[in-house]
């Protein structure tokens, strides 16, 4: 069964930063390409990144500088690493997957 699990949200004041990690088992990690997405209430969706097995990357184009995705194939987790982050990016953020999406975790951004 493919498993894909978010950590790393909270709350953070603006202009601050988090490190996101998503937990993968089930497949065979190393072979696929992964992304981070976004969802805010109402449901609209934002991709953000997407990374290859060889960890080469391309960002949606609004979150090219503040957003960083990476990968160790060892221990089968992707990350997202954000800062100078704002309001505006308050959301649930998730990885996926060709076969499945993860469960998200939320980031609040906030004074």
């Amino acid at each position: 069964e493919v498993q894909l699990q978010a950590s790393g949200g909270g709350l953070v004041q603006p202009g601050g930063s988090l490190r996101l990690s998503c937990a993968a088992s089930g497949f065979a990690f190393g072979m696929y390409p992964m992304s981070w997405f976004r969802e805010f209430p109402g449901n609209e969706r934002d991709w953000i990144s997407t990374i290859n097995p060889d960890s080469s990357a391309i960002y949606e184009e609004a979150m090219k500088g503040r957003f960083t995705i990476s990968r160790d194939n060892a221990k089968s987790t992707v990350y997202l690493e954000m800062k100078a982050l704002e309001p505006e990016d308050t959301a649930v953020y998730y990885c996926a997957m060709s076969l499945a999406r993860g469960q998200g975790t939320q980031v609040t951004v906030s004074s």
